[in-house]
């Protein structure tokens, strides 16, 4: 039975913060190197903090023998929960600002929801899921159509849109593939699935942007930041309010990351607020909030 306590509702909120904050530190990152090697050295470190912590528990993955669709759908998990969604983020906030990014991530929970009803037993679309996502899915329209965000560029921005909404498909798909898997440890998961992105990512690398470029002490530090923090830290910290919360609880950070995304980018980068952003803000999580809805209300009316 989850338990909520103040340490879950302090986790959830770091959680929140630290995500949301990922794509304005992405932002800066990219002043000093290529997108590709940014994503390369994110998932590398990440990869190195993980194996070290998967050693120190042995190594433990699955909890019975698996078959070959198991290792099919695992190399699938580790090219769309890490591999390709870092690469679409990080060439795509080339020509968009880090609050468009981060908004576009919101847009994670509505694409789980009709994938979770073809592909996974039981995750049947309800009236209410149904209009959770249509309404999510305009603020989805508003926020890559027409002038939804100023941006840094100008012939390739519908692209750099498309790249951060097309991350968001990815993790859509990660999450729905998670849940086909047998009993697994979460941890090892992590791992594994994080060593297999940085194959396909560093492979990508050298063959899109060649060798490694050289970077500033202070591009190094802030890609020690991403890879240690926000996606092998964080990562780590996800599964404890999982095992400790729920994951219906751990679903409460979906609202914060785009809005810690939005803030950070205005107060810090002074990246422009304009309404059709802020419309397509609140229209995603309106229907993340009204898809989820039946889950929040056992999840409150139980604490």
């Amino acid at each position: 039975m989850p338990e909520i306590t103040g340490k879950s509702w302090l986790m959830v909120a770091t959680l929140g913060l630290v995500w949301g904050a990922t794509f304005m530190v992405m932002e800066i990152a990219l002043e000093g190197i290529t997108p590709f090697w940014l994503a390369s050295a994110r998932i590398g470190f990440a990869t190195l903090l993980m194996m070290a912590f998967w050693g120190f528990r042995g190594f433990k993955l699955f909890a019975q023998p698996i078959e070959k669709k198991d290792v099919t759908r695992l190399i699938a998990i580790g090219a769309l929960s890490s591999a390709v969604p870092f690469m679409l983020l990080s060439w795509g906030q080339q020509y968009v600002t880090s609050g468009f990014a981060g908004v576009s991530m919101a847009a994670v929970a509505l694409g789980v929801l009709p994938l979770a009803h073809f592909m996974v037993p039981g995750e049947r679309l309800s009236p209410r899921k149904v209009a959770g996502f249509v309404i999510g899915f305009v603020g989805v329209v508003v926020l890559i159509g027409g002038q939804a965000f100023e941006s840094t560029g100008e012939s390739l921005e519908f692209y750099g849109r498309a790249a951060c909404l097309g991350a968001a498909s990815c993790y859509a798909l990660s999450s729905v593939q998670m849940r086909l898997l047998p009993t697994v440890d979460s941890i090892g998961l992590n791992a594994v699935t994080l060593m297999i992105g940085a194959v396909i990512v560093i492979s990508a690398a050298w063959a899109v942007e060649g060798a490694p470029p050289e970077t500033d002490r202070n591009t190094l530090y802030v890609l020690l930041f991403l890879g240690l923090v926000p996606t092998a830290g964080a990562s780590l910290l996800r599964v404890l309010v999982i095992r400790s919360a729920g994951p219906v609880f751990m679903s409460l950070v979906n609202y914060q990351v785009p809005v810690w995304s939005v803030l950070l980018g205005a107060l810090i980068l002074s990246e422009p607020l304009p309404p059709s952003l802020l419309t397509a803000l609140s229209l995603i999580l309106c229907g993340v909030g009204l898809s989820q809805y039946g889950a929040l209300k056992r999840l409150f009316g139980r604490g």
